[in-house]
């Protein structure tokens, strides 16, 4: 990307960063909620190294990548920059086993934990190295066939003994709704909320993170009580409208 370019679209992501945190606190202040319990997760799969270090300088801290092998290439870039320090990875797409030791220990949160047999494969390779993965539990709130996760009954039936793994640390529950529907995404977000009430009373754990929310959804999912939205169109395309 050359000089003018740069410029132009640093400009332009400092300035959508600016205007998704003011859509964030509006939705906070429909639902009288802080908006400082609610993090920004740019999702930067589609874009590169250089339009990660401009959305850096732009003030973003908080980026998702759901393929392992694009998380090690933008890693090693930021190492070479001296940025990698900055800023804060997590793991947001469906992890196969045999990528579960690209992603363990450079990532803050696996957000995808989507059965028992992969929760049991982190914490099993997390323990061997001596360390403890944080994860949320991906919940299949809406029931939509397309979509990977726990069903919320499958959920309320092992969560007992995901919760018992050694190596892992469940910090919360992550969902998806369904596209271009807001009825229906406000019943999804809703429902993962009153999931995670029930499993706290249940099981004493505080379950602080609810992953929902996506760059069409995402002002009904901070109503809902979301915790850490995840854009990415609305916040790399130029071409992305925010209404």
């Amino acid at each position: 990307m050359d000089e003018s370019l740069s410029e132009r679209y640093g400009a332009f992501l400092s300035e959508r960063r600016a205007a998704l945190l003011s859509m964030i606190a509006d939705a906070c202040a429909r639902a009288g909620r802080d908006p400082q319990e609610v993090d920004l997760l740019a999702v930067s799969k589609t874009v590169g190294p250089d339009e990660v270090a401009l959305a850096i300088a732009a003030g973003q801290r908080l980026f998702g990548e759901n393929r392992p092998q694009e998380l090690s290439r933008k890693l090693a870039a930021l190492r070479a920059s001296g940025q990698a320090d900055m800023v804060r990875f997590d793991m947001i797409g469906n992890l196969q086993k045999n990528k579960i030791n690209q992603v363990l220990g450079n990532v803050e949160l696996i957000h995808s934990v989507s059965s028992l047999h992969l929760a049991q494969a982190i914490a099993k390779r997390a323990e061997a190295r001596g360390i403890v993965a944080k994860v949320l539990i991906e919940v299949n709130v809406s029931g939509e066939e397309s979509k990977s996760g726990f069903d919320p009954a499958e959920l309320r039936s092992q969560v007992d003994e995901v919760l018992g793994l050694g190596g892992l640390q469940v910090e919360g529950l992550m969902t998806m709704a369904p596209a271009h529907d807001a009825s229906e995404a406000r019943r999804t977000f809703s429902g993962l909320r009153n999931l995670a009430d029930e499993l706290r009373v249940r099981t004493g754990m505080p379950l602080s993170v609810l992953s929902c929310g996506m760059s069409d959804d995402f002002q009904i999912a901070v109503e809902e009580g979301s915790t850490l939205v995840r854009l990415g169109r609305i916040v790399f395309d130029e071409h992305y409208p925010l209404d």
